[in-house]
C-alpha cells in the first residue's frame, strides 16, 4: 500500500509540475501574443505624434529594433551573392531589397533631423547608434550584384541610359551615406549620377524616361527628380531650374483624365497609357510637395476627391477611382491586395502622403489601422508585415516600410493642418480580437492551474 501511495504522490507531483508549466506557457502567450499588441495600439491611439507633425514614439522604438536586424540581413545579403542569380522578372527578389534599404535610410535621416532639433527623447544619436546598419543598407543598393536585373535590361550602360527606378534608389542611398556617415567614399559616383540623370531627363522630349525598356512609370520619374533635389544639399549643387522644368512631365498632355499623373506612360510621346492609380498617387503626392507646392496641393485635392474612401468599417485610399465598374477586389505586385476598393499599397504609402501634406485627419486613422493590423510583438517586431514580406529576399521590407511611414512629417510648403476625427470600426474590431484572445488564454491558464485532486 505504501508503494502505491508513493507512486500516486509522485504522479500527482509530476501532474502539478506539468500543469504549472502549461499554465505559465499559456499565460505568457496571453501577454506576448494578445495583450502586448493591444497595449501598443492603445498607446498609439493616444500618442500626440500620430496626429501632429511631431514624430510618433513608435518610430524611435521601431528604428532601434530594426537597426541591428537590418545590418545583419544586409551584410549577409551582399556577402552571399544571391542577388546575382534572381530571375529578372522576380520583383520581390530584385526591387524589394533595394527599396527596403532606401526606406530604412530615409527613416534614419528623418530621425537624425529630429535628434539635431531635440536630442532629449533619444538614448543615442541615430546616425551613430545605427552606423553599421546605415553602411550595410547603402552597400545593398550600391552592390553590382544587386544591379544584375537592370544590367539584363540595359546592358553595360545601365548607369548611363534611362533605368530611372534603379538610379533613383542609388542616388537616394548615396545621398544618405554622405549625409549620415559624412563619408566621401561614394561622393564621385553620387555626383556623376546626379549630373547624368538630370541632364538626360532635361534633354528628353517630355521630361520622362523609362524604368525598363518601353516601361515608363511617371511616379518613379518624379521620385528621381526629388532624389536629385535632395542630393543638392550634400553636393552643394543647385538643380532648382531643372526641378522647375521637370513639372512638364506630369502636366498638360502628360496628365491623366482625372488631372493626376498616370500610372503608366509612353516616354517617347508623353501620352498616358493607363489611368492614375492609388499605389502611384500615394507615392507621387509624398514626393511632390517639396518640388512643386502649388501643383502638389492640387494633386492631393484630386487624389482625395477621386480615391479617398471612408465608411463605418475602414478608411483608406482606393487603388482605382470611385466610378461605376471600378475594381473592388483585385491584386497585383504593385497594388497588393485590394479589399472593398481600398488598396494595400495605396493606403500604406498613403500614411506618408497624408503626413507629408499635413492631412492628419487621414494619416491618423490610416496609421492606427496599419498598426492594429500589424500585430506588434515585444522587442519591436511586427508579425504581419514580416509574414507578408518576401522571407527569402526581403524579410524586413514590411517593417522598414512602416518605419518610413511613421518617420515622415509635413514639409514646410504644406499649408493644411487637419486633425483626426473618430477611428473606424476596424480598429476596435482588431483590438477586441487582441483583448478577447488574451482573456481566453488567461482563463484557460487559470483553469489548468486548478488542483487536479
Amino acid at each position: 500500500m505504501n508503494g502505491i501511495s508513493r507512486s500516486q504522490n509522485s504522479s500527482g507531483r509530476r501532474w502539478i509540475s506539468l500543469s504549472r508549466s502549461l499554465c505559465a506557457l499559456i499565460s505568457a502567450a496571453a501577454g506576448v501574443v494578445f495583450l502586448w499588441p493591444a497595449v501598443i495600439v492603445v498607446e498609439a491611439i493616444f500618442d500626440p505624434g500620430m496626429n501632429s507633425a511631431a514624430r510618433p514614439k513608435l518610430a524611435r522604438r521601431l528604428h532601434a529594433s530594426l537597426s541591428a536586424r537590418y545590418e545583419k540581413w544586409a551584410r549577409q545579403r551582399v556577402a552571399g551573392g544571391k542577388a546575382g542569380h534572381v530571375h529578372v522578372h522576380d520583383v520581390a527578389g530584385t526591387e524589394w531589397p533595394l527599396f527596403g534599404s532606401v526606406f530604412y535610410l530615409w527613416a534614419t535621416e528623418a530621425l537624425q533631423a529630429d535628434w539635431v532639433r531635440d536630442p532629449a527623447p533619444f538614448p543615442a544619436e541615430p546616425r551613430v547608434a545605427a552606423a553599421g546598419a546605415i553602411d550595410a543598407a547603402v552597400r545593398v543598393v550600391a552592390d553590382p550584384q544587386h544591379a544584375t536585373w537592370v544590367k539584363t535590361h540595359w546592358g553595360d550602360r545601365y548607369l548611363d541610359t534611362e533605368n530611372v527606378f534603379y538610379r533613383m534608389l542609388l542616388i537616394n542611398a548615396l545621398t544618405a551615406h554622405v549625409r549620415l556617415l559624412r563619408s566621401a567614399e561614394f561622393l564621385p559616383l553620387l555626383r556623376a549620377q546626379v549630373d547624368a540623370l538630370s541632364q538626360e531627363l532635361d534633354a528628353s522630349p517630355h521630361g520622362l524616361l523609362d524604368d525598363y525598356p518601353r516601361e515608363c512609370y511617371p511616379t518613379d520619374v518624379m521620385a528621381a527628380v526629388a532624389a536629385i533635389h535632395r542630393a543638392d544639399a550634400v553636393l552643394g549643387t543647385d538643380h532648382s531650374a531643372f526641378v522647375a522644368r521637370s513639372l512638364r512631365g506630369f502636366t498638360g498632355r502628360s496628365s491623366g483624365i482625372l488631372g493626376l499623373p498616370p500610372y503608366f506612360a509612353d516616354s517617347r510621346t508623353g501620352a498616358p497609357l493607363d489611368d492614375s492609380r492609388g499605389c502611384s498617387n500615394s507615392y507621387m503626392t509624398l514626393s511632390a510637395p517639396a518640388l512643386w507646392p502649388d501643383a502638389a496641393r492640387e494633386w492631393y485635392r484630386l487624389y482625395e476627391q477621386h480615391f479617398w474612401q471612408r465608411d463605418y468599417l475602414a478608411a483608406g485610399f482606393r487603388e482605382f477611382p470611385k466610378r461605376p465598374g471600378s475594381k473592388e477586389w483585385y491584386f497585383d505586385v504593385d497594388a497588393g491586395p485590394v479589399l472593398r476598393g481600398i488598396g494595400f499599397a495605396a493606403s500604406s504609402f498613403g500614411v506618408a502622403a497624408a503626413r507629408t501634406n499635413g492631412r492628419f485627419d487621414q494619416a491618423y486613422p490610416l496609421t492606427i489601422e496599419m498598426l492594429a493590423a500589424s500585430w506588434p510583438l515585444p522587442g519591436g517586431r511586427l508579425l504581419v508585415p514580416w509574414l507578408v514580406s518576401d522571407l527569402e529576399h526581403a524579410p524586413l521590407l514590411g517593417e522598414v516600410g512602416i518605419l518610413y511611414q511613421l518617420a515622415t512629417s509635413p514639409v514646410p510648403q504644406t499649408l493644411s493642418r487637419h486633425h483626426a476625427g473618430p477611428l473606424p470600426l476596424s480598429v476596435f474590431l482588431l483590438l477586441s480580437i487582441y483583448f478577447a484572445g488574451g482573456y481566453l488564454c488567461l482563463r484557460i491558464a487559470w483553469r489548468c492551474a486548478e488542483p487536479a485532486f
